[in-house]
This record gives structure tokens, sequence and C-alpha cells, in this order.
């Protein structure tokens, strides 16, 4: 069953009162009270109560983990591990013995047994990221595992019973992958029994300032320093911005504002130059054009500057009306201080 955010139920599901954060593991929090944040908390209400496989769409640093974490958390395994797994962050010779264990001298260097990710989350639940990426020798294994709810360790005979359950998350197209051969279609069919795909930050861009602020008061407190919030014009260079990145790139930005300004409120000179010098997502003219001419320009002016102020970077900063922090950063982000010496 595919999870629509645009079914009658959730048009008419009234978000005013949907909650704002839901809590996941370790503190981590889904943050957004936009509509299809809202439909992406009421989808995980709905099915954290059953023991149904999901699948997860949507691009990469949407926030996939997190919310299998949140599923996780409002089933009744909670009390059970939460277990994640990267099939691409694994070699190909690897993976299956990560996720199913293996058996003493089962291979080359096998001295020991080991148990796999499956059998670990018993009892839990078992998070398979970038399913897309599983080798397809080895899908068939997967397949069984989840039809069976057993599975062999590599170089063992007796099955092993899986009392775990699935949630898969993928930033690919898995239709397009079967159409190529590379993923099964009975295994997508298996895992897709209920699915859902998280929206990108760019189609969500009223959570912005919600998680700017989330991420800024955690960083804050790790790094025992008070923020107080954003300057109008960072914020609204923050919400025009595309983010490709998403959430993630989003929370890096934050954290290296905290980390490199030096006032209470962050300002648009101390969030990352992408952002700084990035047009309104919204506009038409060709974007590698015109970075590519914003950046000649800007490093024309700061040599300029500099060169006429002697090599004193104070001075080269107060001609151009800019902090000299940013200065320094500008410099150093456009390659320019070995141009200098």
């Amino acid at each position: 069953m595919t999870y629509s955010l645009d079914s009658p139920h959730h048009r008419n599901h009234d978000i005013h009162h949907a909650p704002e954060i839901a809590r996941g593991p370790a503190s981590r929090d889904i943050v957004g009270r936009s509509p299809s944040m809202s439909r992406v908390l009421d989808f995980i209400a709905r099915v954290a109560p059953t023991d149904a496989t999901v699948l997860l769409h949507g691009e990469s640093g949407t926030g996939k983990e997190l919310a299998a974490c949140a599923i996780h958390r409002a089933s009744h395994r909670a009390s059970g591990p939460f277990v994640a797994i990267n099939c691409a962050a694994l070699p190909e010779h690897l993976i299956e013995s990560e996720l199913f264990g293996h058996s003493r001298g089962a291979f080359t260097g096998a001295v020991t047994g080991k148990k796999g990710k499956m059998e670990f989350a018993a009892g839990g639940t078992l998070f398979l990221d970038e399913i897309g990426e599983l080798p397809i020798a080895l899908q068939p294994k997967l397949l069984r595992a989840l039809q069976e709810r057993e599975f062999t360790c590599v170089g063992a005979n007796h099955p092993i019973q899986a009392d775990v359950r699935i949630v898969a998350a993928t930033n690919c197209d898995l239709r397009a992958a079967i159409t190529k051969g590379t993923f099964r279609l009975d295994l997508f069919f298996r895992l897709d029994v209920v699915s859902m795909t998280l929206p990108p930050l760019r189609d969500r861009r009223e959570d912005i300032p919600l998680l700017a602020k989330h991420f800024a008061s955690e960083c804050g407190a790790r790094l025992g320093r008070h923020v107080a919030g954003f300057s109008a014009e960072a914020l609204q260079r923050m919400l025009g911005y595309s983010w490709p990145g998403n959430i993630r790139e989003l929370q890096n930005a934050v954290e290296r504002a905290v980390v490199l300004g030096s006032g209470d409120v962050i300002q648009l000179h101390d969030l990352p130059e992408a952002i700084v010098t990035a047009r309104p997502a919204t506009a038409e003219e060709d974007e590698g054009s015109f970075h590519t001419a914003v950046r000649q320009f800007k490093r024309h002016l700061i040599l300029k500057a500099v060169d006429c102020a002697g090599g004193n970077i104070t001075h080269a900063a107060r001609t151009l009306s800019v902090d000299p922090n940013y200065l320094h950063r500008l410099l150093r982000n456009l390659n320019l201080r070995e141009g200098l010496k």
C-alpha cells in the first residue's frame, strides 16, 4: 500500500493541531509543521503500531533514517534494538556476512563466528538504508528471510528465526532498477508493503526557520554558546536557497555558522559561501553561468581591495564594507590566500 500525500483523508487533515516535533532515539527529532511533514508524522503514527514492512523513498538527506527511528520508537518493539545497515557502504563480498553473520571457518580469515545485523536486531527493527544498492546475488537471501522469517549464517546449515521488523529506504527509483535488472521485482513487492516519500526541503520551506533554530540550539548547547537566532538577511537567504543536500546540508550549514560566528545572532556572512552567493531558487537564469560570473567578480573585487590596502585584511574589509572575519573566510573559500603571499 502506497501512502499518498494527496489522499482525501489527508486533504481534510487538520495540520494546525499536528505536533511540531516527533521524538526520535538519542534525542534526535523530526522537526516540522508544514502540511507535508504533518502527513509524514501521521503516516508514522499509523504504521508504527503494526509489524508491516515499510519502504521509505526520498532524496539523500531528507531524514529517512530519522523516520525509521521514529517508527521504531512508536512501535511495540521500542524496547528492542534499532539496528541500521547501509547497503551501499560495504564491499559486496562483506555485506552478506554483515547482514546475516558467519560461522567459524566459513571463509578465509573467519577464525571466529560472528552475528549479523539481522540477529542483533532480534526483537527490534532492522533498518536497511540504500536498499537499491544491495547486490543482486544477495537479494534472494533477503527475500527468503522476509518471507520465511528465518535466515542462515554464511557457512552454517541451521536456520535462525528472524524476529525482526524491516524498514528499508532508498533514494533511487527501484522500478527503474527492476527494468535494468539490478533489483528483483519479487523483493520490491515484499518490501513495498507500506511506503512513503519524504519531501525534499525545498518543498517544505516553511519548516526551514524551525529546523535552523533547532540545529542552532543543539549545536550551541554542545559548544556552550548562546545563539539568539538569525538575522533577517540570513534567514531570507536560507529560505530562498534550493538546499540540494536537504536537511543534512541545512544542519551542516547551521553548525558551521555557530562554530565560526562571533555574535549571538547568526549573520549572513556566517553561512557557507554557496548559500551567501546563491540566487533565489525560483530564478530562471542559468545557474552555472550566474555563479561563475559572481565568483569571478568577487575574486577581482577582493584582490583589488587587498592590494590597495597593502595586504592589510582589516583595512581591505573596511573598504569593502564587510566584516574582517567574513573577508578572511572569503579568502579561504575562494582560494585566494596563496595569491596574496
